[in-house]
């Protein structure tokens, strides 16, 4: 990708990022001590999508900087991957009082940003992590949400603002931090996310390779 290219994709998130923690589409922003807009690499291949700040990012203005955000950044590592690889955002910006899973109005008014984030990023794979993060992508692809534990384990093929992609549903790392034994399916499915965006590069190697035989 040339430089203006990226110059251009920088612009266009800090318009997207500007419009976040100005919004005033739904009655959290009365709550709110920051909108935490998505971070990390435009042109990732891998975006984690949550469902909504907590405390520590709400003060912050950054997603995912608490314990869970701490037990994510663990899971990229043994993954293979670091927090710079990556894209982290959430379905709706702004923390909904005590934690509280965001409403489907609140979820309308937020929906078209993360659509914003998803064509401006073009990943490869987007992990969702928790029900309210799977549901609503599935909505934006047109698809059925059946609830984490059902879809968990799946890798869905689908299209998002004209971007095909490969959505892998899976627990919230907020669910681990209660349940110890859901760890390991999140630390699975984000190292299976890991290797679905390698899996044309690794394809392409091994039919040079056979060609070269």
């Amino acid at each position: 990708m040339s430089p203006v290219s990226l110059d251009n994709k920088k612009a266009s998130y800090d318009d997207i990022a500007e419009r976040v923690r100005n919004c005033k589409a739904c009655p959290l922003h009365r709550l709110r001590t920051n909108a935490v807009p998505g971070e990390g690499n435009l042109s990732a291949k891998i975006m984690l999508v949550g469902e909504a700040p907590g405390k520590n990012e709400d003060e912050q203005g950054r997603p995912f900087v608490g314990a869970a955000g701490q037990l994510l950044s663990s899971l990229l590592e043994q993954a293979g991957l670091r927090r710079q690889d990556v894209y982290i955002t959430n379905v709706v910006k702004c923390r909904p009082p005590n934690n509280r899973t965001p409403t489907e109005d609140e979820v309308a008014a937020c929906i078209g940003f993360l659509k914003e984030e998803i064509s401006l990023v073009r990943p490869k794979v987007i992990v969702a992590l928790g029900n309210t993060a799977g549901s609503a992508l599935m909505s934006l692809a047109g698809k059925q949400w059946r609830g984490v534990t059902a879809e968990r384990g799946r890798k869905v093929k689908v299209s998002i603002g004209g971007v095909e992609l490969t959505v892998i549903p899976t627990y919230h790392p907020a669910a681990a931090l209660y349940k110890p034994d859901l760890k390991d399916y999140l630390a699975k499915d984000i190292k299976e996310a890991a290797e679905e965006a390698e899996e044309p590069a690794r394809a392409r190697k091994t039919l040079l390779d056979f060609m070269g035989g």
